[in-house]
């Protein structure tokens, strides 16, 4: 990282975190840290000020680092704010940065308009880094990059209970693994029978068990679930749509295996962890496949409600738990 100029951009605050603390440390010593960084909010502060920042000369010290955050200029719909950014003076600025300053924008938004002058001039006179969300595929490779930064070791065969339980947000996966990490301390091993007690619990994997109580017929089962979720202010909308993502992919499952498609190659088709394909593969036999189509069609129904407001939102997805354990088992 030799740049002069940064733009980190996307909705994982992991990484995020992780590109900034290293531009900060390859520029900065331990100790310049702590008067060479200043820090704006785009969204109270003109971005002329920064500008003005950046070219000034360190207080201690030969560099200084400059991080803004929140350049909505950058978004296709900018927010609108109390003041206008001068988005001149920042284009003038990056064509021609101060050799003593590091500036480092910060846009944890979903998408940018790349369409706009100055996201192209960052990109051609800067560093451009993106910083989206990790996919559901690519989460081993993170847990063991994680265990590794933190000298502890998680077998392979339990990485599936990571993902799981918590999903694809890094930031909640790197709390959790430090942890483990207190507790088995430097070049320990974590167990499963360890993992399980000390993981905290995701929506989805609660997801996945409001499945395997409606696949099991356990409508008290299914109902303590989601008020323990609604107690996590868990949206009922938004559980519709985590119990139609899982049954989705079960029934995606289903007819790949009924055409005959190995396992592995059924990622080419689902998009989603392989231990999530694992677990479809094991429950779709629960289901058949008219089943499945009832039960898409529940939750489309029940969306719909929620949506409309029809129904109170807590009565309306109790009364869809009950309603898809009623669906009869034929096969």
């Amino acid at each position: 990282m030799k740049s002069h100029v940064y733009l980190l951009y996307g909705e994982e605050s992991y990484l995020i975190q992780e590109n900034k603390n290293k531009i900060i440390e390859k520029t900065l010593s331990k100790e310049d840290q702590e008067f060479n960084i200043s820090q704006y909010d785009l969204e109270e502060v003109p971005i002329e000020d920064v500008v003005t920042d950046a070219e000034t000369f360190p207080f201690l010290g030969e560099k200084k680092i400059v991080i803004a955050y929140n350049p909505v200029f950058l978004k296709a719909k900018p927010d609108k704010l109390s003041f206008e950014h001068d988005v001149d003076s920042l284009l003038q600025y990056v064509n021609e940065p101060a050799g003593h300053t590091v500036l480092i924008i910060i846009a944890q938004y979903e998408k940018l308009d790349e369409r706009k002058k100055m996201f192209k001039q960052l990109k051609k006179q800067g560093e451009v880094i993106s910083c989206q969300p990790v996919k559901e595929w690519d989460i081993d490779k993170w847990i063991k990059t994680i265990a590794d930064e933190l000298h502890i070791v998680i077998p392979e065969d339990i990485y599936e209970l990571f993902s799981s339980e918590i999903g694809t947000n890094l930031m909640a996966l790197r709390s959790e693994m430090e942890k483990l990490a207190l507790n088995v301390g430097e070049g320990g091993v974590v167990t499963r029978e360890l993992a399980e007690q000390l993981l905290s619990h995701s929506a989805e994997a609660s997801g996945l068990k409001l499945v395997d109580a409606v696949m099991e017929r356990d409508l008290n089962r299914a109902i303590r679930l989601y008020k323990d979720l609604e107690k996590l202010n868990e949206e009922p909308i938004a559980l519709t749509a985590l119990l139609a993502s899982q049954f989705r992919i079960i029934s995606q499952a289903k007819v790949l295996k009924q055409k005959g498609y190995a396992q592995n190659q059924m990622r080419n088709y689902i998009k989603a962890h392989p231990y999530v394909i694992k677990m479809a593969l094991k429950r779709e036999r629960f289901f058949t496949q008219g089943e499945l189509n009832h039960i898409m069609d529940q939750l489309a129904e029940t969306d719909h409600v929620l949506k409309q407001g029809k129904m109170e939102k807590s009565l309306a997805f109790e009364l869809l738990l009950y309603r898809l354990i009623q669906v009869k088992k034929h096969a």
